[in-house]
């Protein structure tokens, strides 16, 4: 209870309800844009009727999600000016600038080429069309971009000094290619790519289960298919990477994610825990288990290599609910695992001549599997975001300035109003998302459609 009249630990609330939400949308934004280019590729080289009518169809739902992205987006920059307003003077003229660039060079550059890929099918070349769908994943994948070098500098700040407790830019380059960018703008811009592949084939995986049109959405669950086969073992393979770079620049970090208490000796490696339950009070696990030598390995390639425990770090510098990050972490794992493992079933089915038109309808378990893969990317990547924003706690810029000192001086009972306030709007948003996705889906596809000459 004395949480909830603290005003900043509202303010975290409030921006980690209002961030979670909106993430959600970038996800199939950046995603869905890169398969309507895929589609609208295709038909252009091959003429294919059925992949323009999939361009047109898909490009509904894009612009659904688009929609709900912008407007839940707004609220979180205005929220750095109410909620977190000393962050904002401290980080202006590095972090206002990198926001300006994403509403300059991403945000503009779809908005202004959305209004031709959407309704200009039969009033430019399609030439000029593609062009601006082109133009409008380029966007998407620019936004996240730059909201990832954004984040990845509050990960580890570099180019930059303090004067007169303001962020000053000693160099943009070193200050936006930190040492943790390259990982989180591929890791992001992956599990956006992955998680839409998913979505599509879901979705076509239900319309084949219903046998509605079956023949046309086969096409979208194969090409689907074939982007996770190259896509999702790139994304395992990112994840790992961004793991090892943690423990390099933000060691409280990882040995949260892995509950690992004592930086153990040299000589002797460092197991890793599968499962556990880390007490933060007691400074040590209450029960684990464990592969022996396993994190060590993991994080230094040697099985004797020695990794930093969290008690060498004063507890006020530990991250807080470390439960919350070593479990948020397992699921996001356990997620691209089960990714994977359906890959390999549906790869197996195809060499076997099972995802036929004629045999696909037989396979009604791996439809299921299919249907019930269009969450998990969101689940995992909201994990991912629980993992890499608690775990940089206490501090908002890492080693530099703690979130405690970045909060505006707020009475509780106006965050708290603001807070319930955004639940009610943003829960009204998801429901009108559901309602319009599922006429969009019970409608279908026009299959009576053609193409511009």
């Amino acid at each position: 209870m004395e949480s909830l009249q603290d005003p900043m630990f509202l303010s975290r609330l409030q921006f980690s309800v209002t961030a979670m939400f909106h993430i959600l949308w970038p996800l199939t934004t950046v995603g869905i844009s890169l398969i309507l280019v895929i589609f609208e590729g295709l038909w252009l080289k091959t003429g294919d009727v059925d992949h323009y009518r999939h361009a047109r169809f898909w490009a509904q739902l894009f612009l659904l999600n688009f929609s709900v992205g912008v407007i839940s987006g707004i609220p979180l920059e205005f929220e750095f000016g109410t909620n977190w307003s000393r962050f904002a003077m401290v980080t202006g003229e590095f972090f206002g600038n990198i926001l300006g660039y994403e509403g300059a060079m991403a945000f503009m550059l779809e908005a202004g080429f959305l209004g031709i890929m959407l309704f200009g099918w039969m009033r430019v070349p399609p030439v000029i069309h593609l062009l601006a769908t082109c133009m409008v994943a380029l966007g998407a994948s620019l936004s996240a971009f730059w909201i990832m070098v954004a984040n990845s500098w509050m990960q580890t700040p570099a180019g930059i000094h303090l004067e007169n407790n303001r962020v000053v830019v000693d160099s943009y380059f070193e200050a936006i290619f930190t040492k943790s960018m390259p990982w989180g703008v591929l890791h992001m811009w992956f599990a956006c790519v992955t998680t839409s592949l998913f979505v599509i084939g879901g979705l076509s995986a239900w319309y084949i289960l219903k046998k509605r049109n079956a023949d046309f959405f086969l096409k979208s669950f194969k090409l689907a298919l074939i982007g996770v086969i190259f896509v999702t073992p790139v994304q395992l393979s990112l994840g790992h990477g961004s793991g090892r770079e943690i423990f390099a620049n933000q060691p409280a970090k990882g040995a949260a994610i892995e509950a690992h208490w004592t930086t153990n000796q040299e000589g002797k490696g460092a197991a890793w825990n599968l499962l556990s339950w880390p007490n933060q009070m007691e400074q040590k696990n209450a029960w684990a288990l464990s592969i022996p030598n396993g994190l060590s390995v993991l994080v230094t390639g040697d099985r004797h290599g020695q990794v930093q425990g969290l008690k060498s770090f004063p507890q006020a510098d530990q991250p807080p609910a470390i439960p919350l990050i070593f479990y948020s972490f397992r699921v996001m794992v356990v997620i691209g695992l089960v990714f994977m493992g359906l890959i390999v079933w549906t790869s197996v089915a195809w060499l076997k001549g099972q995802l036929s038109a004629e045999s696909i309808c037989i396979n009604r378990w791996l439809l299921r599997a299919w249907i019930a893969s269009i969450p998990l990317g969101y689940v995992a990547t909201e994990c991912g975001w629980i993992v890499r924003e608690v775990g940089r706690q206490p501090w908002i810029i890492y080693g530099l300035l703690r979130t405690r000192d970045a909060a505006s001086t707020l009475p509780a009972s106006v965050v708290a109003v603001s807070l319930v306030t955004f639940v009610i709007i943003y829960s009204g948003l998801f429901i009108l998302f559901l309602i319009f996705a599922a006429r969009i889906l019970q409608k279908g596809p026009n299959l009576t459609l053609m193409p511009p000459s």
